[in-house]
């Protein structure tokens, strides 16, 4: 009620810069208990005096949004979200999603390169899961790195490292 009572006037008083003195404007609290402005006068209204002159803006200086803004470097991080670091993945296909994170978000145009084992695992790419396939017993190591549109090196996360278990073929589990 507050939010359209503020609208309501908001509007009327952005609408009185082009009115002359000898308009008038009477106000009334409706059935709810809201209150209303209108050029029309009714029963129980009462009329507004408003102060018509000086009703213009003074000049603002404006010269700061004619500047070109500065260029503020972010600083991007790249993360391995998933799997933890040192978690042990139980997974008998030997398929591990791996999650990446950037902060403060991803940009457009900004690719990610997922290194297994110190070796790229494709080709840099715009998503931040990957899905790794066949990898063997053991332990392994997760590294992201995040290029730029430009394919500039923004950041380069931490060594992660996760380890495989899955049944092994040679004591027939």
């Amino acid at each position: 009620m507050k939010s359209t009572t503020l609208l309501v006037l908001s509007f009327l008083f952005a609408s009185f810069f082009g009115y002359t003195a000898a308009q008038k404007v009477y106000s009334w609290k409706d059935e709810n208990g809201v209150l209303v402005f209108s050029d029309t006068p009714r029963p129980g209204a009462t009329e507004v005096k408003l102060n018509t002159q000086n009703l213009t803006m003074p000049a603002a200086d404006t010269s700061i949004l004619d500047t070109a803004p500065s260029a503020v470097p972010v600083n991007f991080k790249v993360s391995i979200a998933a799997p933890a670091n040192e978690e042990t993945v139980r997974e008998n296909t030997g398929s591990v999603y791996v999650t990446t994170r950037i902060s403060p978000r991803f940009e457009t145009g900004f690719k990610v390169q997922l290194l297994v084992d110190g070796s790229p695992h494709g080709a840099p790419s715009n998503s931040t899961t990957f899905a790794l396939r066949e990898v063997f017993r053991g332990e392994h190591t997760l590294q992201a790195k995040l290029f730029d549109a430009n394919n500039k090196l923004v950041s380069v996360s931490p060594v992660s490292t996760f380890f495989m278990h899955r049944t092994s073929i040679n004591n027939g589990n």
